[in-house]
């Protein structure tokens, strides 16, 4: 995604562009609202930038909205808290919609175990158990500010908003409560690794296709137009 957006922006700017980003996507995570950010010596129209960035993106790649901000903001360290989901489809056969949206597991999850180990996690806590081997955060320290896990129509629904998220944290939260959800683990195996810090016991990473990032949140007084979701608190 960022080497599509720079070479589309580039385009626009007639000079060489680098955007920095509020989040992590890794390969195959979805964006439902990302923030970049990128300096420029063009003069454009706010809606120049948007409609000629995307007549040169592909078309799982688009830009919302543009928003001149001044010298202090950055995409990525001006963000006071991100927000996750991570859908997991829950029926005895595959579905072709969902195919790349969402992980596709063959029994049902207790919900209800599921919730039950996801309270341990609320509130600042050492996520060692919860990181990537390569992760190169200086803390392991972070708070999550909830953590919720829905269900519709088979499909579970994690969403999870944090100060702040370590290398697959959300992937590795997600594994170990689909382990807990198909008794597998017990329910206080999350207090368990938060005790332990240690990412050798901390269950499989979940695959990438059921993650998005939905949204980054910033002080009052950098007014973004973004959208308003329901999922953020």
């Amino acid at each position: 995604m960022q080497t599509c957006l720079e070479a589309a922006l580039a385009r626009v700017a007639d000079h060489p562009v680098s955007v920095h980003a509020a989040g992590r996507t890794d390969a195959g995570v979805h964006a439902l609202e990302q923030i970049v950010h990128f300096d420029t010596t063009a003069l454009r129209r706010e809606r120049s930038w948007v409609l000629g960035a995307n007549v040169n993106l592909p078309p799982d790649i688009a830009v919302r909205w543009a928003h001149p901000v001044d010298d202090r903001f950055h995409a990525r360290f001006s963000a006071i808290a991100r927000h996750y989901r991570y859908q997991i489809m829950c029926q005895r056969t595959r579905s072709a919609l969902q195919r790349d949206r969402a992980v596709w597991v063959h029994d049902s999850l207790d919900l209800a175990r599921m919730q039950a180990a996801a309270l341990a996690l609320i509130g600042e806590h050492d996520f060692s158990s919860f990181r990537a081997v390569a992760c190169q955060a200086k803390s392991p320290v972070r708070r999550i500010h909830y953590l919720d896990i829905t269900e519709q129509d088979g499909m579970l629904t994690l969403s999870v908003g944090a100060n702040g998220f370590l290398h697959h944290m959300v992937r590795n939260l997600a594994g170990v409560l689909m382990k807990i959800g198909c008794n597998d683990a017990p329910i206080d195996w999350t207090a368990h690794l938060l005790d332990v810090r240690d990412r050798t016991q901390g269950g499989v990473t979940a695959p990438p296709q059921g993650l998005y990032f939905v949204r980054a949140d910033y002080p009052d007084d950098i007014d973004l137009p973004q959208c308003e979701l329901a999922i953020v608190r």
